[in-house]
């Protein structure tokens, strides 16, 4: 369960920027690609959360698409699945990818 080491480094995020301050809520932007469970992840947060400052938080996750770009027709696409494989305009193999992998903590909410 690979959840749990991606929330322990949000939580260690989490810590470093909010400092002493408790924390309510965070949302996390996850890339398609890397296969997060969001069950998992939410049992996976309350773990890595317990005894830190985000303890008993919120955590709204967010999964993106793959995209890539097409090196042959020059399009950009986004794939509704798990694979990038083939450009959705012409068909070719030669494609970059240009999203899918991302992690980032884009937002924390503080206990007022």
């Amino acid at each position: 369960m690979h959840e749990l080491g991606l929330c322990e480094a949000i939580v260690d995020s989490i810590e470093q920027h909010a400092g002493a301050r408790r924390v309510s809520a965070v949302r996390v932007r996850v890339g398609r690609l890397l296969h997060v469970h969001p069950e998992a992840f939410d049992q996976s947060f309350a773990l890595a959360a317990a005894g830190s400052v985000a303890e008993d938080a919120r955590a709204e996750l967010v999964i993106l698409p793959a995209g890539g770009h097409c090196r042959s027709c020059g399009a950009n696409f986004e794939s509704p699945d798990d694979w990038l494989v083939a450009c959705s305009e012409c068909g070719s193999v030669d494609v970059e990818l240009t999203g899918g992998t991302e992690l980032i903590l884009e937002s924390i909410e503080y206990r007022g």
